[in-house]
């Protein structure tokens, strides 16, 4: 039976056996619909409506993806809504009303629904003239006179709002209905009542968005919004560039950027973050610089860029060849983690001026490319974004050692998959739960984006870790956790307030933005840190804990944990910066020698095997910290990964970015002196002005 509710609700597109329920429900209702309407029964109609409406709302939320499949079978929700319009006119001639006011109703509930249509196309008018060929944050686009965004009660959600404006029809209809007796022309008041007012309110809604279209069309041409982005950037002067693009923009992948923001602030050169799809700004993290979002190639090429020097790619992306070919700038690979995967050493780095790795490692990673990437290429920058992790002096193991489970995911192929979840993840997460440790499990965003088994093995993973806490019953953890929830919702909507973001569509964003002043960094950072702690506090004898989302942060996790479980990935060369004890999964088994060989970060760490029988004597290195033999090793590891400690990252950083700047401003010299010497030829064998021979002559 459980398989047959699963494999139902992979039909159907719904998650839960909760939302399975609803959705038979919802079709259902519906097919009671007709059976009611033709009968007729005017209470089995009004109940199974009322269901309809209802649960329509509720699967929005509740089961978007049965939303959208029923909307790809053009069952959509204006189609739903007329066929229970129809039927409920079916029901009303059934019953017996007069003519008059089903031709009144058929009128009405038509007329509505052509409203609805001329609403949609006035919104999508609105919404076209107040999108903008850019977006921006941290620069004063207030010269540009932006109108205001139109009211949230006409704009947003617009077609639910509006097709629910045949309410008062419908209930005067099914008011009338059940009087009875249609012999008395007091009876159809209700019906007309409902009707004039569906009527009514549709025409007032269509109204007043045709004023708010006459205010759209006073949003400023494109010629003036790239004027003024552009005296803007002419005033900041960036000199180094962060350049995003990525074809499936999500907040699953903005942490690429994220990490690198504040790095970017403590520069000494100006930046500027350039991004390509607009949803990538909706997930920007908070920052104080100049950003700019601009998704076309064309657009691109007149922004006012001329002082940026060097332009740094995060990822490798097709859009990057637009930034590319701006021959008077350096560009450098940053990447977005250093780890022993193929996106770590790509060949399509050599189109790059240089490779900025964190240390050794990813130098002689890009080496095993052979003829490919140049040593010269390569500079060792360290990993800036790594000071918030503490070391390994400063955790003592509890009574219950805590263990970190982060799996990587499955990858964009079959090749390139290194999740340890497929094959060992509940193997592993029982053998854990054996060993009476603390287990936090944070699985890598993607993980089920591409695998079906991925996302099975996640969510038998967690039953298991919900199963022994509730096995524990630990009520009194549950009741801090309990406690703890306003105190943390609080800290967190302070923090929204302060993240900078920006709400609404492209004109609301322009409008809006701002050069921060006091931009409540300090605040901010203190906020954050003491949702953390609270977070953590509150957690402490709460058993295992699912870590999602983008807090508690991983480098907490690291913070937090005793011991890291992990596949090839760039979060096992992060948290080699604590020296604590990590594990590297062996799904296929391989020889420990032929394992470390492949992979760098396996030279200071535990390696477990498919069956994990080698996880009673690992653990031994945190209950017993004088058993730890990787523990040298890791501290090789550390410096031959990441670099060393003096100078710090950061400042080798940015020494990378000033001596880089120093260059292109060189070539540029260089350039402008050659061309300067090319015309010196040319003026010398110029024929004489006329007026001097004229003179001469005579």
């Amino acid at each position: 039976m459980p398989d047959l509710i699963r494999r139902l609700s992979g039909t159907l597109r719904v998650r839960a056996a909760t939302d399975l329920i609803l959705v038979l429900l919802f079709g259902a209702s519906f097919f009671a619909l007709p059976v009611f309407a033709l009968l007729p029964s005017v209470w089995g109609f009004v109940a199974a409506s009322a269901l309809t409406y209802l649960l329509d709302e509720l699967l929005h939320s509740r089961a978007p993806r049965f939303v959208r499949r029923l909307a790809t079978l053009q069952l959509d929700r204006t189609l739903r809504f007329a066929v229970r319009s129809v039927l409920l006119l079916a029901l009303a001639a059934r019953s017996g009303a007069p003519e008059t006011l089903i031709v009144t109703a058929v009128a009405v509930l038509a007329t509505h629904l052509v409203l609805v249509a001329l609403y949609m196309a006035l919104r999508h008018a609105v919404r076209s003239h107040r999108t903008l060929p850019l977006v921006v944050r941290n620069l004063d686009m207030s010269a540009l006179g932006i109108p205001a965004e139109p009211p949230t009660l006409l704009y947003r959600r617009a077609l639910r709002k509006l097709l629910h404006l045949d309410l008062p029809a419908h209930l005067g209809l099914l008011a009338a209905v059940t009087a009875g007796t249609w012999s008395s022309g007091d009876n159809w008041a209700p019906a007309y009542a409902g009707l004039a007012l569906t009527g009514a309110l549709a025409v007032l809604a269509v109204l007043a968005l045709a004023w708010q279209y006459r205010r759209a069309r006073r949003m400023p041409s494109r010629e003036q919004v790239f004027a003024e982005v552009n005296r803007q950037l002419a005033a900041h002067r960036p000199q180094v560039a962060l350049y995003f693009s990525f074809a499936a923009v999500s907040r699953d992948f903005m942490y690429q950027v994220n990490m690198w923001i504040e790095t970017l602030e403590r520069l000494d050169l100006r930046p500027v973050i350039l991004l390509r799809e607009r949803p990538s700004f909706r997930y920007l993290a908070r920052t104080r610089l100049p950003v700019v979002c601009v998704p076309k190639a064309d657009d691109l090429a007149e922004l006012e860029l001329s002082d940026v020097r060097v332009v740094l790619y995060p990822g490798n992306a097709g859009k990057n060849v637009h930034m590319l070919r701006v021959a008077e700038a350096k560009h450098v690979f940053i990447g977005h983690g250093d780890s022993d995967k193929l996106a770590s050493s790509n060949r399509v780095s050599k189109v790059y001026d240089e490779i900025w790795v964190a240390g050794r490692a990813g130098r002689d990673r890009y080496q095993r490319v052979r003829h490919a990437i140049s040593d010269s290429a390569i500079v060792e920058v360290g990993r800036p974004q790594l000071a918030p992790i503490r070391p390994h002096a400063e955790r003592v193991p509890g009574r219950r050692p805590v263990v970190l489970y982060a799996p990587t995911w499955e990858g964009w192929s079959d090749d390139d998959c290194h999740t340890s979840l497929i094959p060992m993840g509940p193997t592993l997460v029982k053998g854990l739960l054996e060993q009476d440790v603390r287990v936090l499990y944070k699985p890598h965003p993607l993980t089920g984006k591409r695998s079906a088994e991925a996302a099975e093995a996640d969510r038998v993973v967690r039953e298991l870790l919900q199963e022994d806490n509730e096995r524990r019953a630990a009520a009194g953890a549950r009741a801090a956790m309990t406690a703890a929830e306003p105190l943390l919702r609080d800290i967190r909507e302070q923090m929204d307030a302060l993240s900078g973001k920006q709400e609404g569509d492209d004109a609301r964003r322009m409008r809006e933005a701002r050069v921060p002043g006091d931009t409540g960094g300090d605040a901010w950072q203190e906020l954050h840190d003491a949702w953390h702690r609270e977070f953590w506090a509150s957690r402490q004898d709460a058993g295992h804990q699912v870590v999602t989302g983008r807090m508690p942060t991983l480098y907490s996790c690291f913070n937090e944990a005793d011991m890291l479980v992990s596949d090839v990935s760039s979060v096992v060369a992060d948290f080699v910066a604590s020296l604590k004890p990590y594990v590297l999964t062996n799904a296929h088994d391989l020889p420990d020698d032929e394992f470390r060989a492949a992979y760098t970060t396996a030279g200071g760490a535990y390696l477990l095997d498919r069956d994990c029988t080698r996880l009673p004597e690992i653990l031994r290195s945190v209950r017993e910290p004088r058993h730890d033999p990787m523990a040298p090793d890791r501290q090789i590891l550390k410096e031959y990964v990441l670099g060393t400690d003096r100078p710090s990252s950061m400042e080798r950083f940015n020494t990378a970015v000033r001596a880089l700047a120093a260059k292109a401003d060189a070539e540029r010299a260089e350039d402008a002196a050659a061309a300067a010497l090319a015309a010196l030829p040319a003026q010398r064998v110029a024929p004489p002005a006329v007026e001097s021979l004229e003179v001469h002559a005579g």
